[in-house]
């Protein structure tokens, strides 16, 4: 990790990163540590929030609300009111569940991987894709803890002491989940925070209301960008961000093995983690590059979210594109390879079979062999799946209205020859 300038909180020592120069255009040219600052904070500190804001927020939390409705009247009736049948036990929850995980993954590689590799380019939209893997993990797991019925009881997933020596079933992929999910969104959250606490305090030296500059202070956790406090939290941030790199290929490879390790046609295969992996970090970037694009343009973010960044997540889907297609044209290879009518079947149905249009939309569908039975989505299907995405940019509307969504510190790094403003210096 490149050494931070000790101005947190605008305060302390300039410590000579005017010297980084990166080799790429990662930031345009003409910026100083002030205007970096000015341009990312006021966003946040801005008095009066934006019209267009409270309008998308609006239209978001409204949707958020449908989830809310959903699954308050799941708990009341009961998850019949979803399509699942027999055999079709999952469903909807399985496959959001993997679609919001594999969103979630394109924060912990950009923050994390690409922080050890010493890319440069990933401060831009680093804080960013980190807020995005927290609501997406979020999501991720209502799929889950509702499917079970009664997630009221869902402490009892946890390997608790109990007086009834009752423990959960590690053999279960339910309990699989669990761990995989709630380790990956704690160490998610603690390497987000931990990378906001110097602009919690930058916003907490230039805010101008007295209620904001003491929640600001209290999240800062009294930094003052002393020497010190950048030797702790450069130590800090490199051993989670090594911590967070294996949960990358862990996580979904565990939710892969919800699939694989079922005597099923079409999901018994060896090839589903490397191959889930690939596609969460497909997807994931995709859901940073959605984002990231309408927000660079609504906030005048083209100088710091520039074309090379655009062009270097283009080429990392690219290549994981790539390996998404391989996977696919593995799957319908071993299909034929093996002999087996009931792995042919399954092949040929999935591009020709009811389900034509989801698998032509790189969904898998799978189908048991000996239980014909096919799956429509119900209202509460939908409206519960639609509801998480209003959660999701619900969450994100407040992280870009109250937290800044690029990080100050790190645009102020890897400023070419930079220098200091005279009353920035001396604030």
């Amino acid at each position: 990790m490149a050494a931070a300038p000790a101005l947190g909180g605008e305060s302390g020592r300039r410590s000579g990163m005017e010297s980084t120069v990166p080799a790429s255009p990662v930031i345009a040219p003409g910026h100083t540590f002030a205007t970096v600052t000015d341009k990312i904070s006021a966003i946040v500190l801005t008095r009066k929030t934006p019209l267009g804001w409270w309008a998308g927020f609006g239209i978001v939390f409204s949707l958020a609300g449908l989830l809310l409705l959903s699954l308050s009247y799941l708990v009341l009736k009961g998850i019949g009111i979803w399509g699942n049948n027999i055999p079709v036990g999952w469903a909807f929850d399985i496959t959001n569940l993997v679609w919001w995980i594999g969103i979630g993954h394109a924060g912990t590689l950009i923050s994390a991987i690409l922080l050890l590799l010493r890319q440069t380019w990933r401060t831009s939209i680093n804080r960013f894709a980190e807020a995005m893997t927290l609501f997406a993990v979020a999501c991720a797991g209502i799929f889950p803890l509702f499917h079970t019925g009664r997630p009221w009881l869902a402490y009892w997933l946890f390997p608790y002491p109990n007086t009834m020596g009752v423990w959960p079933q590690f053999r279960s992929p339910l309990m699989w989940d669990v761990f995989a999910i709630s380790t990956y969104a704690t160490v998610s959250f603690v390497f987000w925070f931990i990378g906001l606490i110097p602009d919690l305090a930058t916003l907490r030296d230039r805010s101008q209301s007295r209620a904001a500059r003491i929640i600001y202070g209290v999240l800062a956790m009294g930094w003052r960008g002393s020497a010190q406090h950048w030797h702790r939290y450069e130590t800090a941030y490199l051993l989670l961000a090594g911590l967070a790199t294996p949960l990358v290929v862990s996580v979904h490879t565990v939710i892969s093995f919800d699939f694989s390790i079922g005597i099923v046609p079409g999901w018994h295969t060896t090839i589903f983690p490397p191959y889930f992996v690939a596609g969460a970090i497909y997807s994931g970037f995709a859901m940073v590059l959605s984002l990231a694009i309408p927000i660079r343009a609504v906030y005048g973010l083209e100088d710091f979210i520039t074309m090379h960044h655009l062009q270097n997540m283009a080429k990392v889907m690219l290549v994981t594109g790539l390996i998404v297609a391989y996977g696919y044209g593995t799957e319908a290879f071993i299909a034929w390879y093996s002999a087996d009518k009931f792995e042919m079947f399954v092949a040929v149905n999935r591009s020709t079979g009811p389900y034509w249009w989801t698998y032509w939309l790189l969904i898998l569908c799978n189908v048991l062999p000996s239980s014909w039975g096919m799956f429509s989505p119900t209202f509460w299907d939908w409206s519960t799946f639609i509801g998480t995405i209003g959660l999701f940019l619900t969450l994100l509307f407040l992280f870009l209205r109250f937290l800044p969504m690029i990080s100050i510190f790190e645009m102020r790094a890897i400023l070419p020859g930079a220098k200091v403003d005279e009353d920035l210096e001396t604030a």
